[in-house]
């Protein structure tokens, strides 16, 4: 087979509102699919588009659909930025996340905004987006949509594990690829940090200096989410309506809200990779970790403290640009209608091709 080439800008905006990461990637096929990161940047947003964002799950119907503009518009200023600034030639489309305001599978919505007609417009290039809707009109999740990545270019490990917004991990379980979201993240880290003037807790050292507070700790764990079935998601409502009027209710200090729920969160994880590894029935399983959480040392080092795998850290651009690189890829496999949503992983009807194209 004649090994077949795309040049992919993929756009990702997470949930934890850190900034939109750009990755312009080279996309090859023969055998298998293979991937070269040719430039990478993040770009933060101002406090305005912080705000904006952050609000946005309580606007109205109207404000909403001028922001969804907005940000599109937003969107391809950025890419044609990059592309200039880096001297980009070629291009074969853009393939957008979007960023996630509402998401509610269970009754039938999901709402990424970054209006992909405005995107092409606006950076002149071909877009790929709205990969998310299609499968919650098929019965599915919506979500997580990387794991398709995860095993056509990281499949030499055991989990890939994202800790972002939500954390989420991906595995091959009986020939079938199995993925869900763990628990919250850095959404509500950051929501904290946030408060005292702070975008993150840097390695978690402002964790570190807390003690865990054991009854809110029991209360997360014990969560009815964490003993459901997957397939399973989680959206910003969870977080809003659930964690934290729990979390307020104890009146903790800064720090000891950190220290706990950076150790809810290892719980969770650690409780996901020992389980599965005893199905897997294999010693010295592997974990690649990527996503803004990875540069939380403290987490980090809970997570292997409480686990029975090797943890992984990949590179930096890896651990910043998976996903970006992985909605390229989405990109190029709806562009050939081949499948990129799994029905293993989302609980679809039917595997299938999923994302919008706008432009030419």
């Amino acid at each position: 087979m004649d090994t077949k080439n795309w040049y992919v800008i993929g756009i990702m905006s997470g949930t934890s509102l850190d900034g939109v990461d750009l990755a312009y990637v080279k996309i090859s096929r023969n055998s298998g699919y293979d991937f070269e990161l040719l430039q990478t940047e993040s770009l933060e947003y101002s406090e305005l588009w912080k705000n904006r964002l952050h609000d946005a799950f309580s606007f109205s119907g109207e404000k909403l659909t001028e922001l969804d503009a907005e940000y599109g518009i937003f969107l391809g200023d950025q890419v044609r930025g990059f592309v200039d600034k880096n001297n980009i030639k070629k291009v074969d489309f853009l393939a957008s996340h979007g960023h996630t305001i509402f998401h509610d599978p269970e009754k039938n919505y999901t709402l990424q905004i970054g209006n992909g007609a405005h995107l092409a417009a606006r950076s002149g290039f071909k877009v790929i987006c709205d990969f998310r809707v299609q499968d919650v009109a098929l019965g599915g999740q919506g979500a997580p949509l990387v794991p398709i990545g995860d095993k056509l270019l990281f499949g030499a490990r055991d989990f890939c594990l994202n800790i972002g917004g939500f954390a989420n991990i991906s595995f091959d379980l009986h020939s079938e690829r199995m993925a869900y979201d763990i628990c919250p993240a850095n959404i509500v880290l950051n929501h904290y940090t946030r408060s005292r003037g702070m975008d993150y807790d840097d390695k978690g050292m402002i964790a570190s200096q807390g003690e865990i507070h054991r009854d809110l700790l029991e209360e997360l764990n014990n969560l009815e989410f964490y003993v459901q079935p997957q397939p399973k998601s989680l959206g910003y409502e969870f977080v809003d309506e659930t964690i934290l009027p729990i979390i307020e209710k104890y009146g903790l200090t800064f720090e000891d809200i950190l220290r706990t729920f950076n150790e809810h969160i290892a719980v969770q994880i650690a409780n996901e990779i020992n389980s599965k590894s005893k199905i897997f029935k294999k010693e010295n399983t592997s974990v690649l970790i990527t996503g803004g959480g990875a540069y939380n040392d403290f987490m980090i080092k809970r997570i292997s403290d409480l686990s029975e795998a090797e943890i992984k850290l990949p590179s930096n651009e890896i651990i910043e640009f998976k996903e970006a690189l992985i909605f390229a890829l989405l990109g190029v496999l709806k562009d050939q209608e081949e499948i990129n949503c799994l029905k293993s992983v989302t609980g679809a009807s039917k595997d299938h091709s999923s994302g919008v194209i706008y432009g030419s």
